[in-house]
């Protein structure tokens, strides 16, 4: 089997065509180990779906299953037109729900992702005051320093509330975001939905206009906006190889 290896933001994933679904959890912990894998964020399986360009089944490094993904959708996008499953736009079904995505010059992708929904205002803990918002996936949120999220209990917050823990700090109306991801139990170089989500938190308290830049900790720009209650993430994704992997699955 080939693979295809993406990254979007700094989140790097391993993308496969497949064309029966199957739980694929144990390949997904082989493949994205990055000492004896190809080594991922994630793993992304496309298959066929009547009605749209595809379907997928995403798998955090872990082996346990995400509804959705802002970067890996930008990044199965690039990876379904290269590889002659999708046109220049696409529409897909995600665990989430349906989204689109529009192939744009120079290795720019833009993905409209599923309707966000405030789960919980005014939490507080450490300190600080934050937002549960389910922008595909649940992120606990909040405005603050972003040394703050070096000193906070990351894997006690994310198993509290069962989502990401996102840390945001806004400066020349620009965002700027912090990440542990659960799947991954650690920081993140990028996370599509928790640059959403905070991009959400601020936007509802006024505090930025949209479009909006937002820079994930890889430092690589992103464009959010909002349009009909959906967030829009633009930036730009980068094949990084083809694998093929020999190891015992």
């Amino acid at each position: 089997m080939v693979y295809g290896k993406y990254s979007a933001s700094g989140n790097d994933f391993i993308i496969m065509t497949a064309f029966k679904s199957l739980d694929r959890s144990k390949l997904a912990k082989k493949l994205c180990d990055r000492r004896y894998g190809i080594g991922a964020d994630g793993l992304i399986a496309l298959l066929p779906r009547e009605g749209y360009d595809f379907q997928w089944e995403f798998y955090n490094a872990d082996g346990s299953v995400a509804a959705m993904c802002g970067n890996g959708a930008r990044a199965a996008a690039l990876y379904a037109y290269h590889n002659a499953l999708a046109g220049l736009k696409q529409r897909f079904l995600t665990g989430a729900g349906a989204i689109s995505a529009e192939i744009k010059a120079n290795g720019t992708v833009e993905a409209q992702l599923t309707e966000h929904k405030i789960l919980r205002d005014e939490i507080k803990e450490y300190g600080a005051t934050w937002r549960l918002i389910d922008a595909g996936v649940p992120h606990l949120t909040t405005n603050g320093r972003l040394a703050i999220f070096d000193r906070l209990p990351l894997s006690d917050l994310r198993r509290k509330y069962d989502a990401n823990v996102s840390v945001y700090s806004l400066r020349n109306r620009a965002i700027r975001v912090r990440t542990f991801e659960r799947g991954l139990e650690s920081e993140t170089q990028a996370c599509g939905t928790g640059m959403a989500a905070c991009f959400i938190s601020a936007f509802e308290m006024k505090k930025i206009a949209t479009p909006c830049i937002v820079y994930p900790k890889s430092g690589e720009k992103v464009t959010l906006s909002i349009v009909d209650n959906r967030v829009r993430i633009k930036g730009k994704v980068f094949k990084l190889f083809d694998a093929r992997f020999n190891g015992d699955l």
